[in-house]
């Protein structure tokens, strides 16, 4: 079989598995992003998140996580809910509504690569959702899934930005997709409704004043400076994405592991205020919100509720 054919066998089956896109790059060092991740990491835009200063090697050259790697097979799950929290309550990030997203595409790219040993044979790779020094974004850029917009997040004409981004490295040659272009122009939207200016030019974040950082990566107490600041959201946030022209193309997602408990959409700021212990592992079970642990979403609720 021809590097067309299996291309196109990975492909199908990737939107088979319920993928949104998924397209193709060359596993190779990403020379233009080691000068970037090396000057955003000495200004200190990582913050507390230390794990980011590891394996700088490895975040540059997939080859050095899967020897012998010869394409990154890049992926898109939607996670657009079709119904939001109501408006007088604190928010919760859209992608964090469901299911983990780690374990909804881990399972989904094991299936993708049990399918690739079955139709082409003995071809060695690893799955990686957010588990790894792999930067993702640059990945599914290259691949052609979308341009890097001005917020840092990838964007997707028709599509917006809502999904989530995965990827299969594996040791098998395939066709390779080419980048689109930049379609953010001279819009400015996502840099001047950020709350905390955290955008701090265009396609630079300061991870350190993100309200998702502040509220999930963050172990210590919030800065009072950002008192007033943090827009209600106590988990996430989503502001650059929802002001995006782009995401006026967003369509609801269609897996069911990813709609929310009601009680998520339907609480008021007082319910959120009152949560115990045991409801917060019933409503969040399974839930990505578990990373910041009770006590970690009381804690963002206490500083929204002092603000």
């Amino acid at each position: 079989m021809s590097t067309s054919h299996h291309t196109q066998l990975i492909k199908s089956e990737a939107k088979r598995l319920g993928f949104m896109s998924c397209g193709i790059s060359k596993a190779e060092f990403l020379e233009e992003e080691a000068p970037r991740l090396e000057k955003w990491l000495k200004e200190g835009k990582q913050g507390e998140m230390q794990y980011l200063e590891n394996h700088f090697d490895k975040r540059l050259d997939p080859t050095l996580l899967v020897p012998g790697a010869k394409s990154v097979v890049s992926v898109l799950l939607n996670y657009f809910p079709s119904e939001t929290q109501r408006g007088d309550s604190y928010k919760i990030s859209k992608y964090a509504y469901g299911r983990d997203y780690h374990f909804v595409i881990k399972d989904k790219l094991k299936s993708l690569l049990h399918f690739i040993h079955d139709e082409i044979g003995e071809v060695h790779g690893r799955a990686f959702v957010d588990s790894a020094p792999v930067l993702d974004k640059t990945w599914a850029a290259r691949s052609g899934l979308g341009w890097m917009g001005k917020h840092t997040n990838l964007l997707t004409k028709q599509v917006g930005s809502f999904y989530f981004i995965a990827e299969l490295i594996i040791d098998l040659e395939l066709d390779y997709d080419t980048p689109v272009t930049d379609h953010c122009g001279s819009c400015t939207a996502c840099i001047d409704a950020c709350p905390t200016q955290a955008i701090v030019e265009p396609y630079v974040v300061d991870g350190s004043k993100c309200i998702s950082y502040l509220t999930i990566e963050l172990k210590n107490e919030i800065p009072n400076e950002f008192s007033g600041e943090m827009d209600d959201w106590m988990f996430g946030c989503d502001v650059c994405q929802d002001v995006c022209p782009w995401n006026r193309f967003s369509k609801s997602h269609s897996e069911p592991l990813f709609n929310p408990k009601p009680e998520l959409l339907k609480y008021s700021k007082k319910e959120w205020e009152e949560i115990t212990k045991a409801t917060f592992n019933e409503i969040f079970r399974k839930s990505a919100v578990k990373r910041t642990k009770y006590e970690g979403l009381k804690r963002n609720i206490q500083f929204l509720k002092e603000e």
